[in-house]
């Protein structure tokens, strides 16, 4: 069985040969570059054979050219850190105007894409690529802060910001098109109790997502979405179109078996980044992925994390992972 087979099959929730499995992180210093990027995001696949292979640029690539500074401090996650932001009054919200992908920081990204559809071609992996949604954008260009105290005494500013990000992320989708690739990772960040009323999501996040989410083209057989934060609006985001979700279920709910009866695609997950990669051992993560599996009666479930794989995870754990789902190393 190969793997766009074994992932279709299991979104379809019919038996495959094993569990798929995948795991992604950060680039620090090579998401500057397209090739350095490439390389990395090439060789990590060809080290470890994962069913698919998620593309993840530094977060801030669709918003930098607007004039956002940031850099890599040295976080475990390989995310950096915004040094200058854009939004710094209600009005900036209104000056914002979409990028052109094919230029700056978000045309560097379709050239790292092409290089890595280029180098993976003869496997046929399937390859995603992360999309952070509008309002997790607007976050990166004002704060938390700002953006949470503009969304409550400025709303139509900040929608008319939202619609700039949304056209903007909807003309890199474009660029992405003219790419082999299989779909998007939809990153959710504020469909979280801990950060938004379900009411303000509704209002500033949800519209948003679904258009960015009805607009991907059929061809893309496999776009998923990424949920993040501790008590997330699981509810509303499984009606949202795609064929995988993605949630630290390790650390909030729902569970996997939980989940299993509100979205009706393929559940990503089953392991958490730190208790179980960063700081367990290889026999733990063999013995998690089967305690797994047997929630889920071996279907419609992804092995991975919740979120990103830190940078410092031990490599046997990495290897772990893979030989888990293939009964590999005992």
């Amino acid at each position: 069985m190969n793997k766009r087979e074994r992932i279709t099959k299991t979104i379809a929730g019919e038996a495959t040969d094993r569990p798929p499995t995948a795991l992604w992180r950060h680039w620090p210093g090579d998401d500057q570059r397209a090739a350095d990027f490439a390389h990395s995001t090439i060789a990590f696949q060809r080290e470890y054979d994962w069913d698919f292979v998620r593309i993840v640029p530094a977060e801030s690539f669709s918003v930098t050219d607007y004039g956002l500074q940031d850099e890599w401090q040295g976080s475990p996650d390989g995310r950096r850190v915004i040094i200058r932001r854009v939004i710094q009054r209600s009005l900036d919200w209104t000056d914002l105007r979409p990028l052109d992908p094919n230029r700056g920081t978000m045309g560097r990204q379709v050239e790292a894409t092409r290089l890595i559809c280029d180098g993976l071609r003869h496997d046929e992996t399937p390859i995603i690529h992360t999309i952070y949604s509008p309002l997790a954008q607007a976050e990166m260009v004002a704060g938390k802060e700002l953006l949470r105290r503009h969304l409550r005494t400025q709303p139509d500013r900040i929608q008319t910001g939202l619609n700039t990000l949304t056209e903007s992320t909807l003309r890199f989708i474009d660029s992405l098109k003219k790419q082999p690739i299989d779909g998007i990772a939809y990153v959710i960040r504020h469909a979280d109790y801990d950060k938004l009323a379900e009411e303000e999501y509704r209002t500033y996040g949800l519209p948003y997502d679904r258009k960015v989410l009805e607009s991907l083209p059929d061809k893309w057989w496999f776009n998923s979405i990424q949920v993040e934060g501790k008590i997330p609006m699981f509810r509303n985001c499984a009606q949202l179109p795609s064929m995988m979700i993605n949630w630290e279920d390790q650390s909030g709910e729902p569970d996997l078996s939980q989940a299993k009866l509100i979205f009706n695609g393929a559940m990503c997950g089953g392991l958490s980044s730190r208790e179980h990669l960063h700081h367990g051992t290889p026999a733990a993560i063999r013995e998690q992925v089967r305690v797994v599996r047997g929630q889920v009666n071996n279907r419609r479930l992804i092995v991975s994390s919740g979120s990103l794989m830190l940078l410092t995870t031990p490599l046997s754990n990495i290897r772990a992972v893979r030989e888990a789902v293939t009964g590999v190393g005992g």
